[in-house]
């Protein structure tokens, strides 16, 4: 089964590049969400660096390298209809995973740079009940004064999502960093957040170990899910 391409939503113009484990044989999947620049070439190096067997990462290809034009503090409107072409397109390949087996429950969101931006947004407007998140360098999108939306969903009950920023980075501010961490955390979400004292802008070997750790903690809990014999799915 193919995931959706159409020519409407410049990002949903190729298909997404699926690297590690094939769908059907894997335990745990991954979407992995590029930065301004990049591809899903470097989501692929990242997965070669956390080296876990049993994981499928799905990585999507912004139009032109990137899911929306301005700096993510800009007024949302300064980025249309970029934004909400990404956001569609997030939700599209999550639906497809969905049709393939594999619901949102059972995916854990990766997000470097302007792709942890985009999820962070993703995850306060949609609320899904997914695996977990991991935002690396990131935060909501919108001006410091911008009123948060009015909780439209269930909320983030439990949901791990691990926050990751340098404390001094180029592109984005610790405060959002935090900001974002703070809307998530009043959403019910269980929240971690690490700062280092690293300017330069990437994922260093700290935050490597901290994404396997977290993945290696869902890969358990499935298969504990899968052996259990009560367990109907």
């Amino acid at each position: 089964m193919a995931f959706l391409t159409t020519p409407e939503n410049p990002h949903l113009a190729s298909t997404p590049v699926l690297y590690g484990a094939p769908l059907a044989e894997a335990a745990l999947v991954v979407y992995a969400v590029h930065g301004r620049g990049q591809g899903p070439g470097f989501m692929a190096e990242q997965a070669d660096r956390v080296d876990l067997p049993g994981v499928a990462w799905l990585a999507p290809q912004a139009d032109a390298d990137t899911w929306y034009p301005q700096s993510f503090l800009a007024p949302l409107e300064q980025n249309q209809p970029r934004l909400d072409h990404a956001l569609s397109m997030v939700r599209s390949h999550l639906a497809d995973l969905g049709r393939l087996g594999w619901p949102q429950r059972d995916v854990v969101l990766f997000g470097f740079s302007q792709g942890a931006c985009l999820l962070s947004e993703y995850l306060l407007r949609d609320q899904p009940p997914c695996a977990g998140a991991f935002i690396h360098t990131g935060g909501y999108l919108g001006p410091e004064d911008r009123p948060r939306a009015a909780v439209q969903g269930s909320g983030l009950p439990g949901t791990e999502i691990v926050l990751l920023c340098a404390e001094d980075d180029e592109f984005v501010p610790l405060t959002r960093v935090e900001k974002t961490a703070g809307a998530f955390a009043s959403l019910g979400a269980r929240i971690e957040l690490t700062t280092y004292d690293d300017p330069v802008h990437h994922l260093n070997d700290d935050s490597i170990a901290r994404l396997r750790r977290m993945l290696r903690s869902r890969l358990l809990e499935r298969v504990e899910v899968i052996t259990d014999p009560d367990h109907d799915n």
